[in-house]
């Protein structure tokens, strides 16, 4: 199922996130439950819109996981231990990410990125 190639910044379902990081889909949507910060948008039925950064985040955890051997809950404390480093910046980062308005612009960005496609 390989179609033309996304630009860089377009938003990636879960399907294609498992295609390009070899990873299935049932772990990509475990991690959303282990990992607080990964947190793709979702729509109508439950799908999964995973933003640039989220896909960075999936290769990091998973590098982490599956290359550097940390253990679920150390890349957890990892996580969390980053984000208290920087308190100012991952509060505002949430608060741009809550914003609604934020939010339904990425879901017309993904729609038009799915009709150009």
């Amino acid at each position: 199922m390989t179609g033309p190639a996304k630009a860089d910044t377009a938003f990636r379902t879960i399907g294609e996130v498992a295609e390009e990081t070899g990873l299935p889909q049932h772990r990509l949507r475990f991690w959303e439950q282990r990992f607080p910060q990964l947190r793709p948008l979702t729509r109508a039925g439950q799908r999964r819109y995973y933003r640039p950064e989220d896909v960075a985040l999936v290769r990091r955890i998973d590098q982490l996981l599956n290359q550097q051997g940390y253990t679920i809950r150390g890349v957890q404390q990892l996580l969390d231990s980053e984000a208290t480093a920087s308190p100012r910046a991952s509060k505002l980062t949430t608060a741009v990410q809550d914003n609604p308005l934020r939010q339904l612009r990425d879901l017309m960005v993904a729609a038009l990125d799915r009709d150009a496609g």
